[in-house]
C-alpha cells in the first residue's frame, strides 16, 4: 500500500465506543471510515452517528466488500475473537477494542491467525498513543522521582444500581470490571514497571485479587496486588458500582507522580492534560496540550504500520506480547476472585473460537497401531497444562480439526480436572467417540497398587464421560509388587469392557515388561502390549520427576526393535533442549541442564540444528521426525500450550528421515 492512500475502515458493531472511533477517524490523517456492519439496519438514529458511511447489514457482508483494508471490532467482548479471526481469514487488518480477547489464549490465536495471513492485529488501547503517556515514560526513565517503587492505579465507575439488563451486569457478555475497564490501569502499570528498567512492559511475577461478585456472578468491584521482578508493587482496582478517585500515582524514592483519569489524557476532543510531580522540593504541573482528537493517534498508528508492513503496533501501541501479557494478568486476577464466565464453559462454548462447529480433519498422517481398531494420527495430544475448559478447548479444537484423534489423559494429572476438561470437551462438541482413541493412565505413585486400579478408572470413565478406554497405562511400577497381580487387575478391566484396546506400562522397565508379558502367556490373561517412556534424539540422564524410566539407549532399542510394542513417548522433543532455551553456554533452566546436559546429547543437538537447516525448518522439528522413523512403532506425545505450538509441532509431521539420517544424527 502506498503511504498517500488512505486507510478504508470498516466498522462492526454500531455503539456508542465505535461512534467516538468513527470521529478518531474523521481527525486522523491516515483513515477514511467506509462502512460500518450491523444486525439492525433500520435503528433509529444510526446514520447520524457515523456520516457518510454505508450502513451494511450482517457482519460477513462486511468482510466480503473488497474496499475495505481495516476493521474495527466493536461488538461486546464475547465476539471480539470470533469476529478478529473472521476479519484476518478475509484477508483484512483488525483492529480490537479491549480485551482484545476474553484471555490470553484466546489473544494467541487472533495473532496467530493474524500471522498466517499476513495481516496488522492490535489491541485498542487509545491512550497508550497519546503524548502524555509518553512523556509519563519519560519520566519514569529519566528518574524524576528517583527509584520507582510503588504505583497505584484504578478506573472505577458507579452505574447506580444492580442493572440487569445492562451489558456491564451480563454474565454472558463477560461484563464486570475487571475485562471491562481492569485492562487499562494493569496495561499503565505493566508499562511503567517496564520503563522503570528501559523495556516496554514488565509482567508481574504475583497477582492476588479480591472482588466483590454480584448476583449475576460478574464483579461489581475489584482489587489487584501486582508484584513485579524488579520489586515494584502496583495496587489496581476497579468497577462499575463504586466511583472511584481514578488517580494514577507513581511513588518513587524521591517522590510521587500523579495523573487524573490518564486513559483520558487531554480529552477526547483535545485539550490540556496535568501530570502533576510532588517533590520534598516543591511541586510542579506538567502540562501536555493536544488539539487532536484522542482516538486519531490509535487511528493513525495502525495506519502508519499497515503502511510499513508490520503486522502489529510499534511502542507505545501494544505489542502482541503486550496483549498477551496483560491478558495473563487479567486471566490470573479473574482466577484469584474465582470469576470464570458461563460462556466459557462446555454448557455455552460449543463450538470453535470462530464460531463454527468442530468437524474431524485428515491433515494428520494416521497409522495402525497392533492391537488397537481405529487408526491413530501419529501424534497424540497431551493437554495436562491448561488452566480451563475455555483455554484447551481452542487447542483441542485444533488437534481435531487438523485430524488428530488420539488423546493422552491420566487421573494424577491436576487432580483429575484434565479428565473432566477431555470430557466436557468431547460431548460438547458431539465427538463420535468411535473416532477417537483415549488413553486412560492410573496408579500413580504412592497409590501403584493393583486394587487402586479399577476404583481410579471408575473415577476417570466417570470425568472422562464415556465408559472405556482405548488404551490404559499404569502410571508407575511397583517391584515391591508381585507383576502377575498388576497384570490380573488390568485383565479383568478388558474382560469387563472398560479397556477395549491395549494396556501396559508407563515408566517400566523392559525386565519388568517381559516378566509381565510371559506371567500372561502362561495363565491366559491378556498380556501388557504397550508402553509409555521416555523416548527422545536427547537420551535422558536423570529422571525428571520420581519413577520416570526412558526408553531412548541402544539396549532399549534393541528390545522395541524386538517386540514391536508401541511406545507413546512422552518428553518427545527433549522438553526444550532442541530450542534456544538449551546451549552448552545456558545454565538458567535447571531441569534442562540436570535431565538432557551431556556432550553426546549436544552432538545430537549440533547434528540436528545443522540438518534443519538444510531441511529449511527447526531443530524441534527434526527431533519430533527422528521419533517417528523409529524401525518400531512410536507414538510421540506432544504438549503445546497454544494453537501456533500446536501447529507448528505438526508441521514435522511432513518431514521424513532416512535410516541414514538416523544413524547420522545418533552419531
Amino acid at each position: 500500500m502506498r503511504s498517500e492512500q488512505l486507510i478504508r475502515w470498516g466498522i462492526i458493531g454500531p455503539g456508542t465506543i465505535a461512534r467516538t472511533f468513527a470521529a478518531g477517524i474523521a481527525r486522523s490523517r491516515t483513515g477514511h471510515l467506509v462502512a460500518i456492519a450491523t444486525r439492525n439496519p433500520g435503528r433509529p438514529g444510526l446514520p447520524d452517528g457515523f456520516p457518510g458511511a454505508r450502513i451494511v447489514e450482517g457482519y460477513e457482508a462486511l468482510l466480503k466488500d473488497p474496499g475495505i483494508d481495516a476493521v474495527y471490532i466493536a461488538t461486546p467482548h464475547p465476539g471480539h475473537a470470533e469476529w478478529a479471526i473472521k476479519t484476518v481469514r478475509a484477508g483484512k487488518h483488525v483492529l480490537v477494542e479491549k480485551p482484545m480477547a476474553l484471555s490470553a489464549f484466546e489473544a494467541q490465536s487472533i495473532f496467530h491467525e493474524a500471522k498466517k495471513a499476513g495481516v496488522f492485529a492490535g489491541e485498542a488501547y487509545m491512550y497508550r498513543f497519546h503524548p502524555q503517556t509518553a512523556r509519563l515514560v519519560e519520566l519514569v526513565r529519566e528518574g524524576a522521582i528517583g527509584d520507582v517503587r510503588i504505583i497505584r492505579s484504578s478506573f472505577g465507575f458507579d452505574m447506580g444500581s444492580y442493572r440487569p439488563e445492562h451489558r456491564l451486569f451480563a454474565n454472558d457478555l463477560a461484563g464486570g470490571g475487571i475485562l471491562d475497564v481492569g485492562g487499562y490501569p494493569v496495561s499503565m502499570v505493566c508499562m511503567l514497571a517496564g520503563a522503570a528498567e528501559e523495556k516496554t512492559f514488565l509482567e508481574p511475577q504475583t497477582v492476588s485479587g479480591a472482588a466483590r461478585l454480584g448476583p449475576s456472578g460478574v464483579d461489581e468491584w475489584a482489587s489487584a496486588v501486582l508484584k513485579f521482578p524488579n520489586d515494584i508493587v502496583a495496587e489496581v482496582s476497579c468497577s462499575i458500582l463504586a466511583e472511584q478517585d481514578n488517580v494514577l500515582r507513581i511513588i518513587g524514592s524521591k517522590g510521587r507522580i500523579e495523573v487524573k483519569d490518564f486513559w483520558f489524557a487531554s480529552g477526547t476532543e483535545g485539550g490540556i492534560g496535568r501530570i502533576e510531580i510532588i517533590r520534598g522540593d516543591g511541586q510542579r504541573t506538567i502540562e501536555v496540550e493536544e488539539k487532536r482528537h484522542l482516538y486519531s493517534f490509535e487511528v493513525d498508528a495502525v495506519g502508519e504500520a499497515i503502511r510499513a508492513g508490520r503486522a502489529e503496533f510499534s511502542f507505545p501501541g501494544m505489542s502482541a506480547e503486550d496483549t498477551r501479557a496483560n491478558l495473563r494478568v487479567l486471566d490470573r486476577w479473574r482466577a484469584s476472585v474465582g470469576l470464570e464466565y458461563a460462556i466459557e464453559t462446555a454448557a455455552k462454548r460449543t463450538t470453535n473460537l470462530a464460531g463454527a462447529a468442530v468437524v474431524a480433519g485428515s491433515n494428520v498422517p494416521k497409522r495402525q497401531i497392533p492391537g488397537v481398531a481405529k487408526p491413530a494420527s501419529n501424534v497424540v495430544l497431551g493437554f495436562e497444562f491448561f488452566p480451563s475448559f475455555a483455554s484447551a478447548s481452542l487447542t483441542l479444537d485444533a488437534f481435531y480439526e487438523a485430524g488428530g484423534n488420539v488423546f493422552d489423559t491420566a487421573f494424577v494429572y491436576r487432580a483429575g480436572k484434565t479428565e473432566s476438561i477431555f470430557g466436557d470437551w468431547h460431548t460438547s462438541r458431539k465427538v463420535d467417540r468411535e473416532d477417537i482413541i483415549l488413553i486412560g493412565k492410573g496408579a500413580h505413585s504412592p497409590l501403584c497398587y493393583p486394587d487402586v486400579i479399577a476404583r481410579q478408572l471408575d473415577q476417570s470413565l466417570e470425568r472422562l464421560k464415556t465408559d472405556y478406554v482405548d488404551v490404559y497405562f499404569m502410571h508407575r511400577d511397583n517391584p515391591d509388587i508381585p507383576v502377575g497381580e498388576f497384570v490380573d487387575a488390568m485383565d479383568a478391566e478388558v474382560r469387563r469392557g472398560r479397556i477395549r484396546g491395549i494396556f501396559g506400562g508407563s515408566n517400566w522397565t523392559r525386565e519388568r515388561m517381559d516378566e509381565a508379558i510371559a506371567y500372561a502367556e502362561r495363565n491366559g490373561k491378556a498380556a501388557p502390549a504397550a508402553l509409555s517412556n521416555n523416548f527422545s534424539l536427547a537420551e535422558m540422564l536423570d529422571s525428571i520427576w520420581p519413577g520416570c524410566v526412558a526408553a531412548s539407549d541402544d539396549g532399549w532399542k534393541d528390545w522395541l526393535a524386538k517386540r514391536q510394542i508401541p511406545n507413546f513417548a512422552w518428553s518427545s522433543q527433549g522438553r526444550g533442549f532442541f530450542t534456544d532455551r538449551a546451549g552448552r553456554d545456558k545454565q538458567e533452566d535447571e531441569e534442562i541442564v540436570r535431565v538432557w546436559y551431556s556432550e553426546r546429547n549436544f552432538k545430537r543437538r549440533d547434528r540436528a540444528i545443522e540438518l534443519a537447516r538444510k531441511r529449511g525448518c527447526s531443530p524441534i522439528h527434526i527431533a519430533l521426525a527422528y521419533v517417528i522413523a523409529q524401525p518400531f512403532p512410536v507414538i510421540p506425545l506432544i504438549g503445546p500450550r497454544t494453537v501456533a505450538e500446536l501447529e507448528d509441532s505438526l508441521s514435522a509431521l511432513q518431514i521424513t528421515l532416512a535410516p541414514e539420517e538416523l544413524r547420522w544424527l545418533e552419531g
